[in-house]
């Protein structure tokens, strides 16, 4: 397995997540919206949070656009799918007065065929599946930069995108698609690059199957932590905080570790920390 260092991540099927302990015993119901409900990490979640006096159920949504938006409108009280720079992306872009309650992972990026082994194979016009969001194109392309594949533009940063390359040897032919599509069309490309969660989802291990993969050292992975986010007037709410809390719980950590097999790793920040992460996010973003 060759690692790379980083230059630079609906159909609803309810499953809630209802707090309980407060002064008086009254319930608060508290949802939130994931992309993966069936993730290792929920049920010890939820264990934990009973625990703490917690019901935890979970929504589950099938794209990356509608749990921000479900959860601007008030259907979910929080949502936990997305990186930093994702989120950042969608503020600025929509307006809504969301903010970041804390971190739960890094989920390293990767390239991977079914048809070759190393980049040093790949051929003159080959097609090249890419992620099309506004977050994960230009981290792809930073990864194939590293990866010797083409070169960008140097103020290309985490905005850039396909105009921004400079240097492209091999004449790819580089396809953009939704994001939950790469793993898809693996048989009809010579290389994908791949969302980590998108990933396992179709069976594969990224530290096993991918051809190279973001390293997890590198000082360039914060834009790509994730975060769980809720409404910017809730962001202190402390059954939120505990949710973040929980989600850090080595007992997570370990569930996760036997699922993706050291190919998703915890992070933990405080509320301030991601807070001052997101604030430094928005410079690219205005």
């Amino acid at each position: 397995m060759k690692r790379l260092k980083l230059a630079a991540l609906a159909a609803t099927a309810a499953l809630t997540l209802a707090a309980c302990n407060s002064a008086d015993g009254s319930e608060e119901t508290i949802k939130i919206g994931v992309n993966g409900a069936d993730s290792p990490q929920w049920p010890v979640i939820v264990e934990l949070a009973k625990e703490e006096g917690i019901d935890l159920e979970v929504v589950e949504f099938t794209d990356y656009i509608m749990p921000n938006k479900a959860l601007a409108a008030g259907d979910i009280d929080l949502n936990a799918f997305q990186t930093i720079s994702f989120f950042s992306n969608f503020v600025a872009e929509s307006g809504e007065d969301l903010a970041p309650v804390g971190t739960t992972v890094f989920a390293p990026l990767g390239v991977y065929s079914d048809k070759i082994e190393s980049l040093d194979e790949l051929q003159k016009g080959d097609q090249v599946a890419i992620p099309n969001d506004a977050s994960t194109l230009p981290r792809a392309l930073n990864l194939l930069q590293e990866a010797g594949v083409i070169e960008l533009a140097d103020d290309f940063g985490i905005t850039g995108d396909l105009d921004k390359i400079t240097s492209n040897p091999l004449e790819l032919e580089f396809v953009a698609m939704e994001p939950q599509q790469t793993a898809r069309v693996l048989p009809d490309v010579a290389i994908a690059l791949i969302n980590n969660g998108v990933a396992v989802q179709a069976g594969l291990i990224p530290a096993e199957d991918a051809v190279v993969y973001e390293d997890t050292e590198s000082e360039s992975i914060e834009p790509y932590i994730n975060i769980i986010a809720s409404r910017a007037d809730e962001a202190d709410n402390e059954n939120y905080l505990k949710i973040v809390e929980l989600y850090q719980h080595p007992e997570v950590e370990e569930a996760i570790n036997k699922e993706f097999k050291g190919s998703m790793f915890i992070i933990r920040k405080t509320a301030e920390e991601t807070q001052a992460m997101f604030d430094k996010m928005n410079t690219y973003f205005q």
